[in-house]
């Protein structure tokens, strides 16, 4: 560099230039879902969080639809066909917002209209995915069950042939987002040939959803119960190209994915909050930002969100190559939910008892990372992934 040379200014929002690693698209799906969450959540996010619904889903969902962001990785059938990128900043924007709002987004997108994309048939794929990628159709995953959530393999949930034609299922299915508001269910169960995934109109007798209350996170979302008593379904209504355990956790990896993003946007959220108050609070006669304690805290908190943000875009390029492995997927989520949680506990601490209020976004991003932090693989389970990658030795069982 010649000594005319003149170097671009330091951005705090940006410290590490990662923007410069952005194609023009890239730059206009982020701008495009962050002016939608500031239009159509951030003003009332925190009533909706306070009183514990989600009120308008099936309005949201329609306007998602109409900016691709449902099942925006996916390609035909009236989905977008974003990148990997695309789509992770979109989880940023979205959780930035609100982790309640990011949910509803990877549950229809990265595992209801993902299993049915890369399993179902031909019939099944022009069925439900042009609706569920316009948010006319909201879909739910039905995997986690009361007493099996890191133990899929011994689901009780099961299906069983009558006759050799129509199945017929029975089970309970437990912590299901968007399950009371879904028009179609993704729900896998036992069968005598293996785990099978059913594609469950949720009208059919038999079928029910009671919604979840009394949570203290994500309370800005619809979480459920599901009750299968009896459901009959027709021979076409399994999805053809899922067998066994491969099938519904290919859909959790790619739904993981999302979250590495996802998590990054509440951190954010919570630092942009620290900094801005940092600066306007002042004790001993100064703003607080000027100590040097509270700036210790605001640049370790910008060194672990900025490298969180570079390693979802690593993983990103890596699933635009198609090179993204589980186990990385693994890595990401491991890393980023618990740094995300750490920032946003401190900049409570920087907020004082101001952090606690609905005021500010930080109380309410650190407790829907409490259920993100388990949800989908707890810490525990991609420790374990990793360390059965790292030594070749599986300690699962």
């Amino acid at each position: 560099m010649s000594a005319s040379s003149k170097l671009p200014p330091f951005d705090p929002a940006d410290p590490l230039g990662i923007d410069d690693l952005l194609e023009p698209e890239d730059l206009a799906v982020r701008d495009t879902v962050r002016a939608w969450a500031a239009d159509r959540v951030l003003p009332y996010v925190a009533e909706w969080y306070e009183n514990g619904e989600l009120p308008g889903i099936g309005e949201l969902a329609r306007e998602l639809g109409s900016i691709g962001a449902l099942g925006m990785s996916l390609t035909g059938y009236g989905c977008a066909g974003a990148s990997a990128v695309q789509y992770g900043l979109a989880c940023l924007e979205l959780e930035a917002a609100d982790s309640g709002i990011r949910s509803l987004v990877s549950v229809q997108g990265s595992l209801a209209m993902y299993a049915i994309h890369r399993f179902g048939s031909e019939e099944q794929k022009n069925e439900w995915l042009p609706r569920m990628a316009a948010g006319e159709v909201i879909g739910c995953f039905g995997l986690t069950e009361p007493d099996h959530g890191s133990d899929p393999a011994s689901m009780r949930t099961h299906a069983k042939r009558d006759g050799g034609g129509d199945w017929v299922l029975n089970g309970r299915k437990m912590w299901i987002t968007n399950g009371s508001v879904a028009g179609v269910a993704v729900v896998w169960a036992q069968t005598e040939n293996g785990i099978r995934g059913f594609v469950v109109p949720t009208g059919t007798p038999g079928f029910s959803a009671p919604e979840i209350k009394h949570k203290w996170s994500l309370r800005a979302s619809v979480t459920s119960e599901l009750v299968l008593d009896d459901v009959r379904l027709p021979a076409d209504a399994v999805l053809p190209e899922a067998t066994g355990l491969r099938g519904p956790l290919s859909c959790l990896s790619h739904a993981r994915y999302g979250i590495v993003w996802g998590a990054m946007g509440a951190a954010r959220s919570s630092f942009e909050a620290a900094v801005d108050y940092a600066k306007s609070r002042e004790q001993f006669g100064r703003p607080i930002g000027g100590f040097q304690l509270t700036q210790a805290k605001l640049a370790d908190m910008a060194v672990e969100l900025h490298k969180g943000i570079l390693l979802a875009h690593h993983l990103g390029r890596r699933m635009d190559a198609g090179r993204l492995r589980p186990e990385q997927v693994s890595f990401g989520k491991l890393n980023n939910v618990r740094e995300a949680i750490e920032i946003c506990r401190t900049a409570r601490t920087i907020l004082g008892a101001n952090g606690i209020s609905l005021e500010y976004p930080v109380m309410r991003h650190a407790t829907n990372l409490e259920s993100v932090l388990t949800y989908e693989g707890t810490v525990e389970m991609h420790q374990l992934v990793l360390g059965k990658a790292l030594t070749g030795l599986d300690a699962f069982r």
